[in-house]
């Protein structure tokens, strides 16, 4: 049987967890199971009602200094994990802990990834919730190539063997799937309940949407250009090239043709610009490419991974 390691990022909810960690403890009966609660610096009285409930052996707690946000709690909770499985779950009991053991079944169908999808979530907020959660799903999944309803979902399950070498930064927790699928891992969702927030309030809101907008072209950027970074850079500088040609033929046509002086036209002007900044763009093209053969060479890192190996010797 697999060992499951149940990741909690915690930022004040003292009055949750008791009733959380009874409800982890009931789905997870029978299972060989930790779970690793990770506190975001809370202001409440978070840390002392870990500190509480680590009495159970199978609790292990962290506790941040300052106030890192969900992604490092999350990516911690993941560096520290011991399982084969990891389940990551919110602290706030939005999330129902039953559903865990219907997510490692999904696994077991297969899959290295199974993310929830939190259906009835938003009813009776359309506009103001649901339509942009709708359409900033339909645009994380187009341009990532993960067809996911519920992103924002953290209720997820995963093998180990396709997050251990995940590195979160940022507010990119939302995209661990997507990484996932970078290494080779096989993404399904399925559905999960959901229960409004009994203590407290949300730490979202719509003020997040350019936030995610912003980690989205990131990641896009990360996954196609990540190893090849002078393409993107060059081919900007190579359009830029053209047009400096471009707008420099239009300004000698119109000198030799009589109709205007380089001085009557900002076509000098423009050429020079984009002269530049073709050059600046190959440029750090090359920077990039540097800094990408760092990355990997410095770590002995490789810009591929193995699923598995037959007659090789370890």
């Amino acid at each position: 049987m697999s060992t499951i390691s149940v990741i909690l990022p915690v930022f004040n909810e003292e009055k949750s967890l008791d009733q959380l960690f009874k409800a982890i403890g009931t789905a997870m009966e029978g299972w060989d199971y930790e779970i690793i609660a990770v506190n975001d610096c809370s202001t409440d009285n978070t840390w002392a009602e870990l500190k509480r409930q680590a009495v159970n052996p199978k609790i292990k707690a962290i506790n941040f200094r300052r106030n890192f946000g969900q992604t490092a709690a999350i990516n911690a909770g993941i560096q520290f994990a011991k399982g084969d499985i990891l389940v990551l779950i919110d602290s706030d009991l939005e999330n129902d802990p039953a559903d865990i053991p219907k997510l490692i079944a999904k696994l077991d169908e297969g899959y290295d990834v199974v993310s929830g999808w939190r259906q009835k979530r938003w009813e009776g907020q359309f506009l103001t919730r649901k339509l942009p959660s709708l359409l900033a799903n339909k645009l994380i999944s187009s341009i990532s190539g993960v067809p996911l309803h519920d992103y924002g979902c953290t209720l997820k399950a995963y093998r180990i063997d396709v997050i251990k070498d995940v590195r979160l930064y940022g507010q990119m927790h939302r995209f661990i799937p997507v990484f996932c699928k970078w290494q080779g891992g096989k993404v399904t969702e399925m559905p999960v309940s959901y229960h409004p927030r009994l203590y407290g309030k949300s730490n979202y809101g719509l003020f997040r949407i350019y936030k995610v907008m912003l980690d989205l072209v990131l990641i896009k950027f990360l996954d196609k250009y990540m190893q090849r970074p002078i393409h993107f850079f060059g081919g900007s500088g190579i359009l830029s090239f053209l047009v400096m040609f471009l707008s420099a033929g239009l300004a000698f046509y119109f000198k030799i043709t009589g109709q205007k002086d380089f001085i009557q036209t900002p076509l000098p002007t423009i050429s020079a610009m984009f002269f530049i900044v073709g050059v600046l763009m190959i440029l750090m093209g090359i920077l990039a490419e540097m800094l990408m053969r760092t990355y990997y060479e410095s770590q002995d890192k490789l810009p591929f991974t193995i699923k598995e190996k037959i007659n090789f010797k370890d």
